[in-house]
């Protein structure tokens, strides 16, 4: 069983992971593997990567490796859970519940006690306002392990004062709980159910509503997945969800309706993804995911899009660079307000073990965003990041799971960080062409547009207006990465006599596109 003091590892072997990675939103990384006892120099804080905090660990009651992403909640503030630190009786404290506020402020506002008790996924914002979440153990049934319990789901308030909702009675290991259309709390547990195909069950499906009452759904049986991991509701009203084993044994998506009828949509055969760690639905209706490892290279992990019927495409498959600088074992994914897909590897980067990274994806284009690399194998920026969201702001936060400045847990104790939308940054503000002669072409004026963000800066089109005409442009269909830039030159040739004004335009995906150079000349006689 996975506890809230211990650091599992990702292991490399895939019958061992599958064992190990009880529920995909807490595959923990482990210090017992040097790779992640290794910690990056800290870059430089602005629309660029920048760490805003870093977790201490036990025993300083702060918190230690976070393996999802905080939520934002309707007051601002982010939330989030950690797996170390906080005291009780763990040897690395029993985990914890966070608030991160917009002005920086860190405030934990719950410590768990006991083995087993601490947090056993992110949190969800229910309509009533409280966070509701799950632990590996606890709840006290001898059913499982007599020291820690078959787990449960909690209710916490924004102030911390936290209930137990639910306490299962059997080896369940519950993922993060969603909140349906109907106000009821739908989950799956990666253990548990009616099969015996499974040690300690296959898992299940389940309906739990505001009073308590838990209603099992569906057991699975292993030919139809095991291990459920994840589970959506989709704009249909069915309910969709992966399964880290089962089907092939490598994995499926299936589908809940609402009426009670479960079908596999597909199973993965290892060529087209092993072990799927994600899935989302997308603004064009169909499912996108990613998968810890399988593919057509080198087993790094694919990104996938599913359509409702169960047909799969392949986005993307990791670790086709050399050393994997590209990643290796994607984890999440997410969908960002400019419509492109935004994720995580837990390793990669600068090596095939190396700390992680950030890609996005804009329709079939790849691009690798920030590599969470060391600098004389020390990760201050970060390791293994657990996931993304995009705040209200338009910038995007996450967490590592180690890394940082504190050793206070078994690997370094992680972060939180952020980073900035594509931004869009021209060389000038204004051009001025002086006095020109009627009829002739002015010299050349050239500007430089940069992409000082992190994200990819594309659909970039350039316009003029008037009298003024664009000599050279090297914008026009780019695809600018972080800090890469692009060109654009002007001429006047003025028809008319006198002062003329004009304008340079660029359209992109920048916030606050189209971005504007204001043009003016004198037309002149001589």
């Amino acid at each position: 069983m996975l506890t809230s003091n211990t650091f599992v590892p990702m292991l490399r072997s895939k019958p061992e992971k599958l064992k190990a990675a009880r529920n995909l939103g807490r595959v923990k990384m482990a210090c017992a593997l040097s790779a992640l006892c290794l910690a990056a120099a800290r870059p430089a804080i602005g629309q660029g990567f920048t760490v805003l905090h870093d977790f201490e660990g036990y025993p300083t009651q702060n918190g230690g490796a976070p393996y999802t992403a905080p939520m934002q909640a309707s007051d601002g503030n982010f939330y989030g859970t950690t797996s170390q630190g906080g005291g009780g009786s763990c040897t690395f404290g029993c985990g914890t519940i966070y608030k991160f506020a917009a002005d920086g402020t860190y405030t934990v506002i719950y410590s768990f006690q006991t083995v087993g008790s601490g947090p056993g996924s992110g949190l969800i914002q229910a309509s009533d306002g409280n966070f509701y979440g799950t632990t590996a153990g606890g709840g006290g049934s001898p059913n499982c392990y007599p020291t820690s319990g078959c787990g449960t789901i909690y209710k916490i308030t924004p102030e911390g004062a936290l209930t137990t909702v639910y306490s299962f009675n059997e080896e369940a290991d519950p993922a993060q709980v969603i909140q349906a259309s109907d106000g009821n709390l739908y989950g799956v547990t990666y253990g548990g159910g009616a099969s015996p195909n499974c040690s300690g069950g296959c898992g299940t499906i389940f309906r739990l509503t505001p009073g308590g009452v838990l209603t099992t759904l569906y057991s699975f049986s292993g030919s139809d997945g095991s291990g459920p991991t994840k589970l959506l509701q989709a704009t249909d009203g069915s309910f969709y969800g992966i399964t880290l084993g089962g089907g092939s044994g490598k994995g499926t998506v299936f589908k809940l309706t609402g009426q009670g009828t479960f079908s596999t949509l597909y199973s993965f055969n290892g060529a087209d993804g092993w072990e799927p760690a994600s899935l989302i639905q997308a603004a064009n209706g169909n499912f996108f995911g990613v998968t810890l490892a399988g593919g057509a290279s080198g087993g790094g992990g694919t990104v996938f899009e599913i359509t409702s019927a169960g047909a799969l495409t392949t986005i993307y498959n990791f670790c086709t660079q050399k050393r994997c600088e590209d990643g290796n074992e994607a984890y999440t994914l997410m969908q960002a307000s400019d419509g492109n897909f935004y994720g995580t590897t837990l390793w990669g980067g600068s090596a095939v073990e190396g700390g992680g990274t950030i890609f996005e994806i804009n329709g079939g284009t790849f691009a690798t965003l920030h590599k969470f690399a060391p600098a004389d194998k020390i990760y201050l920026g970060g390791q293994a990041p657990a996931g993304l969201i995009q705040g209200t702001d338009g910038n995007f936060y996450g967490t590592t799971i180690s890394g940082g400045t504190s050793d206070n847990c078994v690997s370094n104790c992680g972060t939180i960080f952020s980073f900035g939308p594509a931004t869009a940054k021209l060389s000038i503000a204004l051009i001025n062409f002086g006095n020109e002669v009627l009829q002739e072409t002015s010299a050349a004026h050239t500007l430089t547009l940069k992409n000082s963000g992190v994200t990819v800066l594309n659909g970039i089109s350039v316009f003029v207006s008037t009298e003024f005409a664009i000599a050279a442009d090297g914008c026009t269909g780019r695809t600018l990465s972080a800090g890469q830039t692009c060109k654009v030159s002007v001429t006047f040739t003025p028809t008319a006599l006198g002062l003329q004004t004009g304008t340079l335009s660029f359209t992109d995906n920048a916030s606050g596109s189209p971005q504007t150079i204001p043009l003016k000349g004198k037309g002149t006689s001589n």
